[in-house]
Protein backbone atom coordinates (compact mmCIF):
# COMPACT_ATOMS: atom_id res chain seq x y z
CA UNK A 1 0.00 0.00 0.00
CA UNK A 2 1.52 3.12 -1.32
CA UNK A 3 1.13 6.43 1.02
CA UNK A 4 1.07 9.59 -0.24
CA UNK A 5 1.90 12.83 1.27
CA UNK A 6 0.41 16.01 0.39
CA UNK A 7 1.05 19.39 1.34
CA UNK A 8 -1.10 22.51 0.85
CA UNK A 9 1.15 24.87 3.23
CA UNK A 10 2.22 28.14 2.02
CA UNK A 11 6.09 27.63 0.88
CA UNK A 12 8.25 28.65 4.11
CA UNK A 13 8.42 33.28 4.59
CA UNK A 14 12.04 34.29 4.56
CA UNK A 15 12.97 37.06 6.76
CA UNK A 16 15.81 39.42 6.76
CA UNK A 17 18.34 39.40 9.90
CA UNK A 18 17.94 41.34 13.02
CA UNK A 19 20.22 44.51 12.98
CA UNK A 20 23.20 44.01 15.09
CA UNK A 21 23.22 45.67 18.50
CA UNK A 22 26.15 47.45 19.64
CA UNK A 23 28.18 45.51 22.34
CA UNK A 24 26.07 45.80 25.65
CA UNK A 25 27.44 46.36 29.10
CA UNK A 26 26.55 43.57 31.69
CA UNK A 27 26.80 44.70 35.58
CA UNK A 28 27.50 42.35 38.34
CA UNK A 29 25.73 42.41 41.75
CA UNK A 30 27.71 43.00 44.52
CA UNK A 31 28.98 40.24 46.64
CA UNK A 32 25.78 37.90 48.66
CA UNK A 33 24.68 40.12 51.02
CA UNK A 34 21.24 38.12 52.07
CA UNK A 35 20.40 37.79 55.04
CA UNK A 36 18.35 34.05 55.00
CA UNK A 37 15.72 36.21 57.89
CA UNK A 38 14.42 39.05 55.94
CA UNK A 39 13.62 38.61 52.41
CA UNK A 40 15.08 40.58 49.47
CA UNK A 41 13.56 43.92 48.84
CA UNK A 42 11.26 43.07 45.61
CA UNK A 43 7.97 44.16 44.37
CA UNK A 44 6.33 41.32 45.33
CA UNK A 45 6.45 42.62 48.98
CA UNK A 46 4.17 44.92 49.93
CA UNK A 47 5.02 48.91 51.51
CA UNK A 48 3.45 49.76 55.02
CA UNK A 49 0.95 51.85 54.33
CA UNK A 50 0.72 53.90 57.53
CA UNK A 51 3.32 54.43 60.33
CA UNK A 52 6.31 51.65 60.41
CA UNK A 53 7.05 50.01 63.72
CA UNK A 54 9.68 46.96 65.03
CA UNK A 55 9.07 43.57 65.90
CA UNK A 56 11.69 41.54 67.83
CA UNK A 57 11.29 37.36 67.67
CA UNK A 58 12.62 35.81 70.94
CA UNK A 59 13.43 33.36 68.32
CA UNK A 60 12.72 32.96 64.43
CA UNK A 61 13.32 29.08 63.84
CA UNK A 62 12.20 26.44 65.61
CA UNK A 63 13.14 22.39 65.72
CA UNK A 64 10.63 20.36 65.86
CA UNK A 65 13.30 17.26 66.25
CA UNK A 66 12.01 13.57 65.46
CA UNK A 67 7.89 13.59 65.05
CA UNK A 68 5.54 11.39 63.54
CA UNK A 69 3.84 11.28 60.07
CA UNK A 70 -0.31 12.22 61.19
CA UNK A 71 0.99 14.36 64.41
CA UNK A 72 -0.10 17.57 65.43
CA UNK A 73 2.87 19.98 66.36
CA UNK A 74 2.45 23.12 68.00
CA UNK A 75 5.26 25.85 68.73
CA UNK A 76 4.64 29.70 69.65
CA UNK A 77 7.05 32.18 68.46
CA UNK A 78 7.31 35.19 70.70
CA UNK A 79 7.77 38.81 69.84
CA UNK A 80 7.85 41.93 71.07
CA UNK A 81 7.04 45.18 69.28
CA UNK A 82 9.88 46.84 69.68
CA UNK A 83 9.18 50.46 67.84
CA UNK A 84 7.22 53.06 68.90
CA UNK A 85 4.17 52.68 66.91
CA UNK A 86 1.20 49.98 67.72
CA UNK A 87 2.00 47.03 65.94
CA UNK A 88 -0.29 45.44 62.85
CA UNK A 89 0.48 42.22 61.69
CA UNK A 90 -1.47 42.14 58.69
CA UNK A 91 -0.70 38.22 57.39
CA UNK A 92 1.43 35.42 58.36
CA UNK A 93 1.38 32.54 55.34
CA UNK A 94 3.09 29.36 55.94
CA UNK A 95 4.96 27.63 53.04
CA UNK A 96 2.39 25.06 52.42
CA UNK A 97 -0.97 23.47 53.75
CA UNK A 98 0.79 21.57 56.71
CA UNK A 99 2.18 24.59 58.10
CA UNK A 100 -1.04 27.11 59.15
CA UNK A 101 -0.38 29.91 61.53
CA UNK A 102 -2.04 31.78 63.95
CA UNK A 103 -1.64 35.62 64.70
CA UNK A 104 -2.89 38.42 66.73
CA UNK A 105 -5.62 40.11 64.54
CA UNK A 106 -5.55 43.22 66.72
CA UNK A 107 -2.82 46.31 67.07
CA UNK A 108 0.17 45.12 69.89
CA UNK A 109 1.40 48.63 71.95
CA UNK A 110 4.70 49.54 71.72
CA UNK A 111 6.78 47.42 74.47
CA UNK A 112 4.01 44.58 74.51
CA UNK A 113 4.71 40.64 73.78
CA UNK A 114 2.47 38.52 71.54
CA UNK A 115 2.95 35.21 70.07
CA UNK A 116 2.38 33.38 66.75
CA UNK A 117 1.57 29.99 67.00
CA UNK A 118 2.03 27.77 64.81
CA UNK A 119 0.72 24.20 63.49
CA UNK A 120 2.40 21.75 61.65
CA UNK A 121 0.95 18.45 60.37
CA UNK A 122 3.18 16.98 58.11
CA UNK A 123 0.77 14.28 56.75
CA UNK A 124 2.72 11.82 54.72
CA UNK A 125 5.83 13.71 54.53
CA UNK A 126 9.25 12.26 55.57
CA UNK A 127 12.17 12.67 56.16
CA UNK A 128 14.07 16.13 57.08
CA UNK A 129 11.39 19.15 56.34
CA UNK A 130 11.92 22.44 56.56
CA UNK A 131 9.39 24.85 56.27
CA UNK A 132 8.69 28.47 56.52
CA UNK A 133 5.97 31.50 57.76
CA UNK A 134 6.26 34.76 56.19
CA UNK A 135 4.56 37.00 58.27
CA UNK A 136 3.82 40.79 57.27
CA UNK A 137 3.09 43.76 59.29
CA UNK A 138 3.50 47.47 59.58
CA UNK A 139 7.95 46.96 59.90
CA UNK A 140 10.25 48.28 57.87
CA UNK A 141 10.98 45.45 56.16
CA UNK A 142 7.14 44.79 55.92
CA UNK A 143 8.08 41.05 55.97
CA UNK A 144 9.42 38.76 58.27
CA UNK A 145 10.46 34.75 57.86
CA UNK A 146 9.89 32.28 60.38
CA UNK A 147 11.40 28.95 60.10
CA UNK A 148 10.56 25.78 61.36
CA UNK A 149 12.29 21.76 60.61
CA UNK A 150 10.92 18.43 62.07
CA UNK A 151 12.93 14.80 60.71
CA UNK A 152 9.31 13.30 60.31
CA UNK A 153 9.29 9.57 60.89
CA UNK A 154 7.46 6.96 58.92
CA UNK A 155 4.06 5.55 61.12
CA UNK A 156 4.34 1.65 61.87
Amino acid sequence: MAVSQRNDAAPPTTFAPLPQKAASTVTTAPSNTFDPLTPPAAASQPEPTGPTTSIGFATSSHDFGKIMQDSDNHYAFKFTNTGKEPLVITNAVGSCGCTVPDYPKHPIAPGESGELKIEYKPGKQEGKQNKTVTVTANTEPSQTVLRISADVQKGI
